[in-house]
């Protein structure tokens, strides 16, 4: 196992190939400040080059997952030349980690310990797979401040939960219980608070020993298919599926069928 140090992080390579990255500043319900927002961005980059890594699971320490912007970490003046450049914070913080969790081409696995808040609640929604422990919770908590939902919130809410129920949530910015984001499709599991991360580590290892290059494809695909016309999408498709029927998993998957074992997939 290998160990990563960063002010705002706890991030482990497992041996199992699973990167676990914990946002550690609990006082904080882990908000993000601009450290946090630029060492996430730099482990997501490197999760994204070393081979080592063939999952990664994401989540938060203490009582919160993260509670968005840590809006005190933000100074604000009436003087309208003072006040921050949203726009700006967004293109350069946010945009980066949202975009590097839709298109790593390895899974990522969120596990949502307590509250999800504003572009905390984006983050989890930009992971490929979310468990919530009981006491996890989800707020679009933008417009309570005057504030557009962001960090992807209007595009991968609808298509989690329909534009109806997402419409409700960003405009009323209510709380949303683990169990009624379970109902809605928001999350994929439910589990109780001590079964979280034993649970989620154990997904993710087998998500990790997994056929890798094939993830990533599928990821490609489903990013494209959110976006284009049937016909494109088709076309683009048998592109990808030229690629992972050429992969070593590809072949080892179907030697492992026909001699009926389970296969041994190493990611490539």
């Amino acid at each position: 196992m290998t160990a990563m140090t960063y002010e705002t992080l706890l991030v482990e390579l497992k041996a199992s190939g699973v990167l676990q990255v914990l946002l550690n500043r609990p006082d904080k319900l882990n908000a993000f400040n601009d450290t946090l927002s630029f060492e996430l961005i730099d482990v997501l980059k490197q999760a994204e080059k070393n081979p080592e890594v063939r999952c990664v699971l994401l989540t938060g320490a203490g009582r919160g997952f993260c509670a968005g912007q840590d809006l005190q970490s933000r100074s604000f003046s009436q003087n309208d030349s003072e006040r921050p450049h949203l726009g700006e914070s967004i293109r350069n913080r946010y945009m980066p980690i949202i975009l590097k969790l839709r298109t790593l081409e390895k899974p990522v696995v969120c596990a949502v310990n307590g509250v999800a808040a504003g572009a905390g609640a984006s983050l989890a929604l930009a992971c490929d797979y979310r468990l919530a422990s009981e006491h996890a919770s989800f707020i679009q908590s933008f417009i309570k401040v005057g504030l557009v939902p962001d960090s992807g919130a209007c595009s991968l809410l609808p298509r989690l939960v329909g534009l109806g129920r997402a419409m409700d949530l960003m405009m009323t910015g209510r709380k949303v219980s683990a169990q009624e984001a379970l109902d809605m499709g928001m999350i994929n599991q439910l589990l109780p608070s001590e079964e979280l991360m034993e649970k989620a580590m154990a997904f993710s290892q087998e998500l990790a020993s997994g056929p890798t290059k094939a993830y990533g494809l599928l990821k490609r695909a489903v990013n494209k298919a959110m976006d284009t016309d049937l016909a494109s999408y088709l076309s683009y498709e048998a592109d990808l599926q030229e690629i992972a029927g050429r992969t070593d998993d590809f072949k080892e998957g179907v030697m492992a069928f026909v001699e009926k074992r389970t296969p041994v997939f190493q990611g490539q």
